[in-house]
């Protein structure tokens, strides 16, 4: 009977991950994203630094500045990995940021530009208005949620793992296998299950987007590109970019200037 002992240890570990998991979603409820967002919907839309930001984080907010920068001749962007600053006048405060981080010397390592404007104010400031406006999930909501999803994932190894130490003893009668099995399934089914409720109930805040600016970005994915001159085609591959990423570019010039910024790209969740 000394499996019962795991048994317990199976036990408390699930109780425990799944109660810590169930918390941190009713926190997460309480906060009402839902009706923050519709509050915020119906005054303002996406600007493209926001979309980016909701698909892809910092990150593609940095790309996005980048390439925009790139398109208008502000900023050249070259196949071999620099950056050189050619209007040192930046139009807002993210392009602001990009000149900064390149230095008074007007060239700098793409990827160091890349990695030094994602964490400016500026993207920051992007950052703090889609949360006020209910579009975003704030970073310390989306960490809990994922630590928390963790350790019921942990549990469910620990609850399985424990379970096959006792099944796998010599000398065990057929009868004191089927008990061990029946108990131990008891805390598997409720830390699988909790895992299962999770990613139903409250995967879509460890995005970035809460529900509401998913359905912005999805309007704004759906939204007609007009046929038309130079700037029609800016915005349609300045749009692709914030929801798709560096992907979305397709002058492999381009794309090799931005290769090394790729590695470790934040994708959208």
């Amino acid at each position: 009977m000394f499996w019962v002992l795991f048994l317990v240890v199976a036990c408390v570990a699930a109780v425990t991950a799944c109660a810590r998991l169930c918390l941190a979603a009713s926190a997460t409820a309480a906060a009402d994203f839902e009706a923050a967002s519709e509050a915020g919907a119906t005054r303002r839309g996406l600007s493209l630094p926001e979309a980016a930001f909701l698909t892809g984080g910092p990150a593609r907010v940095a790309d996005l500045t980048l390439l925009s920068m790139h398109r208008r001749r502000g900023l050249l962007l070259a196949h071999t990995g620099w950056a050189t600053v050619v209007d040192p006048a930046g139009r807002d405060d993210l392009e602001r940021s990009v000149i900064r981080a390149i230095g008074s010397g007007g060239q700098a390592r793409t990827a160091a530009v890349r990695t030094a404007t994602a964490a400016a104010s500026a993207v920051q400031g992007v950052a703090d208005r889609l949360v006020a406006a209910g579009l975003a999930v704030p970073d310390a909501t989306r960490a809990s949620l994922d630590t928390a999803v963790r350790a019921v994932r942990g549990a469910t190894l620990l609850v399985s793992a424990l379970g096959a130490v006792p099944l796998l003893m010599p000398d065990q009668e057929q009868s004191v296998r089927l008990h061990i099995v029946a108990w131990f399934a008891l805390p598997l089914v409720l830390s699988l299950g909790c895992l299962l409720a999770a990613r139903i109930e409250v995967g879509s805040y460890t995005r970035r987007a809460s529900p509401a600016g998913l359905r912005m970005l999805g309007a704004l994915a759906l939204a007609p590109r007009p046929p038309g001159d130079h700037d029609d085609a800016d915005a349609a591959f300045l749009t692709g970019v914030a929801l798709h990423g560096a992907h979305a570019v397709a002058d492999p010039d381009l794309r090799a200037a931005l290769a090394d910024t790729e590695t470790g790209h934040e994708t959208s969740a």
